[in-house]
């Protein structure tokens, strides 16, 4: 059974920054797509950015400019770097890998 593990939320005034981590064991992150999701809680989850096994990034319109997904190949490990982040950036975040989820971290933007 593949595993994801989210890291790296906390808390942030706005216009600071973060990295989320999702590290992967018994799943190849370079062989599948990678995405990110967030959630509010009474609100749908909402689809963040991916990142397919060719590289191509894609965002969401919220996010774009803003946060940035990669992935350490060696490491077996996906980021979200999110830069210029925003009090309605507030949500616990996920990442997806195939049918897997973490379990998610939280982030909190005060203004």
């Amino acid at each position: 059974q593949a595993q994801l593990v989210e890291s790296g939320g906390g808390s942030v005034q706005a216009g600071g920054s973060l990295r989320l981590s999702c590290a992967a064991s018994r799943i190849t992150l370079r062989f599948n797509v990678l995405n990110w999701y967030r959630q509010v809680p009474g609100k749908e989850r909402e689809w963040v950015a991916g990142l397919n096994s060719g590289g191509d990034t894609s965002y969401s319109d919220s996010v774009k400019g803003r946060f940035t997904i990669s992935r350490d190949n060696a490491k077996n490990t996906g980021y979200l770097q999110m830069n210029g982040l925003k009090p309605e950036d507030t949500a616990v975040y996920n990442c997806r890998v195939a049918n897997f989820w973490g379990q998610g971290t939280q982030v909190t933007v005060s203004s």
